[in-house]
């Protein structure tokens, strides 16, 4: 199942630099990246009209991408502008675009119809730009499913048994803890607290706890406006006021998910890891560090999943009460794909 009716993170902004390309499939579809000479970031089916050469293995002139075979060289939209010792160049030249923005040190794609792209309706990532925080990114290419990807961060009480080693903490206060799941029927929000916690290692490097802490973590997921997760956590000396809003005193972070399918099996699994601990203590350093090894244990689970999925594709899952935050997420997805095929969205 693929919504194309959405905004993507195709790319980091540093991953394209001012005349090079970058080549990527996006559901399904092949898709070349490029920086021109004025600094926009375009976005074309990878494929020369001519003879099927990926434009991605040609050149970057000015603004247009030449192709590397026989030269046919394109513009922005994709319109073919030149096609060598040839004065008349047919429509059936051209190739298809896609839209795109570059906001918040992110390269967002829109897969579907280009009439129905609202960049404005794209999700702020303000701790990109804000000198209180500190953040790096990532991206890792994970064989499983993208909807799998969304499940598993909508689903924390997963978090002290494959996390374990870094950020989990005890399971019984995660399946204990004071849980809320919000749904409008276009977005989901999980508030998780989990009060006079014992601080994860990750906590006590990051936040230089001695004793309990109360932690929270909140997850906000609105494909509407981009397929992404933000996940806002953190920790407070027990008792100073963390669920009074007085978290300034504690350690907070935010892990932003970006999930943007591949294939049916593979997905582009960008996220930044972004924390208010100044930068010249080095914490972050060490929390990054760590977060690479907590979406490392999540990579590795995703795809084992994968793999049994793909031994049995047609066997169900089986629900426990802990899975309220999946199965709206679920209906969300299901919706807009339901409206893309009935004709309520026009679908690419």
């Amino acid at each position: 199942m693929f919504i194309y009716n959405a905004w993507y993170v195709a790319a980091f902004a540093a991953d394209i630099a001012p005349g090079k390309t970058l080549g990527r499939k996006y559901l399904n579809k092949p898709v070349v990246l490029f920086r021109t000479e004025t600094g926009e970031v375009a976005a074309l089916e990878d494929r020369c009209s001519h003879r099927a050469m990926p434009l991605s293995a040609g050149h970057v002139e000015g603004e247009i991408i030449r192709c590397c075979y026989h030269g046919v060289e394109f513009d922005k939209r994709g319109a073919c502008t030149r096609i060598p010792n040839q004065t008349r160049i047919p429509p059936a030249a051209n190739v298809r675009y896609y839209p795109v923005v570059e906001k918040d040190h992110l390269i967002w794609i829109w897969m579907g119809e280009p009439a129905l792209a609202d960049p404005s309706i794209i999700v702020d990532n303000p701790e990109h730009d804000d000198p209180k925080w500190t953040w790096r990114p990532y991206n890792f290419p994970v064989k499983a499913n993208w909807q799998l990807i969304i499940d598993n961060i909508m689903d924390l009480t997963h978090v002290p048994y494959i996390h374990a080693r870094t950020i989990g903490g005890n399971p019984e206060q995660h399946y204990g803890a004071d849980t809320k799941v919000e749904f409008d029927g276009r977005k989901v929000t999980l508030l998780r607290k989990m009060p006079n916690s014992i601080p994860p290692k990750s906590y006590v490097d990051a936040g230089g706890f001695k004793g309990r802490v109360d932690r929270w973590q909140e997850v906000r997921f609105n494909p509407g406006i981009g397929m992404t997760c933000r996940v806002n956590a953190g920790g407070c000396d027990a008792g100073t006021g963390a669920y009074e809003g007085k978290r300034d005193h504690g350690f907070m972070l935010a892990n932003n998910h970006f999930i943007t399918p591949e294939t049916e099996t593979t997905s582009h699994y960008l996220w930044t890891i972004c924390t208010t601990a100044p930068k010249e203590s080095g914490v972050p350093d060490v929390l990054f560090d760590q977060f690479f090894d907590t979406i490392t244990e999540d990579e590795e689970t995703l795809q084992a999943q994968q793999a049994r999925i793909d031994d049995e594709p047609e066997r169900a899952f089986v629900g426990i009460a802990s899975d309220g935050a999946v199965n709206q997420a679920r209906r969300v997805l299901s919706a807009l794909f339901e409206a893309e095929h009935e004709g309520v969205i026009a679908a690419e």
